[in-house]
């Protein structure tokens, strides 16, 4: 129910139940390896050494790497691709005019790299005359560090969503403005976009933020129809892991792994195509991106930012965490219900460009539509709306025909915010 403070017990005891049976129904899935690549594949290309290393550097680009401390201490790892492959001077008296390129929810940053040079949005950015940023959020590979906490402690997992709306892109953005002192263009995907909305509702980097470029935009998630995270959200899952004392949701391994199987396993789903289970039926990835993207991604996140996600799909609002209670949403908030995020409220001039995809499991086109209703009274000429009819949700960081369709679209858009 809308605005709904308890946590159903029944369904918490339900979600408890169907865990423990996939956890004994797992020998079943043990002939395939992690995420359904199969066994005995040669290694692919990984980040071990650093995202500028592994996958900017190979393609003769300068690429920086940066530590960014946020206030509740957690330290970010960021790349910086300052300039194009050749090193033309743009214009703007020269300066380059910085973007940031915030990834979605379970990868990090080399997600945008997974392509040949001529295919990857930061590659084809700073090309295009950008100072081409790319930011880790909290818990990923690049990123599981604190100035006290260590990831082996539940503390270190004591978040949500909403602390990379309120730590997190604040500490990126600061860090980005402090050096080169120009207002930033923001380009989000999925997850990614869902914090920038949140931000930019509560005004907090307004006046830092030049323009913003949506995709595969995400705030309203009841239409989403994949089936596993459909069934996840529906059955309280994240919320019985977090029972079951697993503070870090890490798909990759360990029982969080395994149960992602199992669930392909009870709904009938080849998991081995689990990249189009999750994002819908990709039109346009090509078999060597997707082994290059299972041996990189998922990255983990905090088991409490999977509950806030279920809460937004079950609760069909956009809303702050819900600690399941009156009691401790008065204590964390001062209301018995978490306070909602008012997209509606972002400035109306602020430029923003959309792309969304006819075959989006995640970003559901009736989803989306709904979103860009809240805009509304946004400025006309200020909204830019682009809908892909074949794409689906990896196809916007992945496809091969991206550039042609999407990326060069947004370079046009971001000139204009000159």
């Amino acid at each position: 129910m809308a605005g709904s403070v308890m946590v159903p017990s029944v369904s918490i005891g339900l979600a408890l139940s169907v865990l423990i049976f996939f956890a004994l129904s797992l020998k079943t899935l043990e002939a395939r390896g992690t995420f359904g690549r199969l066994a005995g594949q040669p290694p692919q290309r990984t980040a071990a050494g650093g995202i500028c290393a592994s996958s900017v550097h190979i393609f003769g680009y300068k690429c920086e790497e940066h530590d960014v401390v946020t206030q509740d201490g957690y330290i970010l790892n960021m790349q910086r691709i300052p300039e194009g492959r050749a090193g033309a001077v743009a214009g703007d008296g020269g300066k380059r005019q910085p973007v940031l390129i915030q990834h979605g929810i379970l990868v990090d940053g080399m997600s945008w790299l997974l392509n040949p040079a001529d295919q990857n949005l930061p590659l084809i950015l700073a090309d295009q005359g950008f100072d081409v940023w790319m930011g880790n959020t909290r818990g990923t590979r690049f990123s599981r560090r604190h100035k006290y906490l260590n990831p082996s402690q539940r503390a270190f997992w004591n978040w949500t969503w909403d602390e990379l709306v309120s730590y997190d892109l604040p500490a990126m953005f600061d860090h980005i403005h402090g050096l080169t002192g120009q207002k930033i263009h923001y380009l989000g995907h999925s997850l990614g976009t869902l914090i920038g909305f949140a931000s930019f509702s509560e005004k907090g980097l307004v006046d830092q933020v030049r323009s913003a470029a949506m995709l595969s935009p995400v705030a309203y998630l009841s239409h989403m129809t994949t089936v596993i995270g459909d069934i996840a959200a529906k059955t309280f899952l994240a919320e019985a892991t977090s029972i079951l004392g697993w503070p870090e949701f890490n798909p990759k391994s360990g029982l969080v792994g395994d149960f992602i199987k199992a669930i392909c396993l009870k709904a009938g789903i080849d998991c081995y195509d689990l990249v189009s289970v999750i994002t819908g039926k990709n039109c346009c990835l090509n078999a060597s991106t997707i082994d290059l993207f299972l041996a990189n991604e998922p990255q983990s996140t905090s088991t409490k930012n999977m509950i806030h996600l279920a809460q937004t799909v079950r609760d069909k609002e956009l809303r702050k965490y819900n600690y399941g209670s009156s009691d401790r949403n008065i204590k964390h908030y001062g209301q018995a219900i978490p306070p909602a995020y008012n997209i509606s409220a972002i400035p109306h001039e602020l430029p923003l460009f959309f792309s969304y995809g006819g075959l989006d499991s995640l970003a559901d086109v009736k989803d989306v539509e709904f979103l860009l209703d809240q805009f509304k009274y946004h400025d006309i000429d200020k909204m830019n709306v682009q809908f892909v009819k074949d794409y689906a949700h990896a196809d916007f960081i992945m496809g091969v025909t991206a550039k042609d369709v999407v990326y060069n679209q947004v370079a046009t858009f971001f000139k204009r915010q000159a």
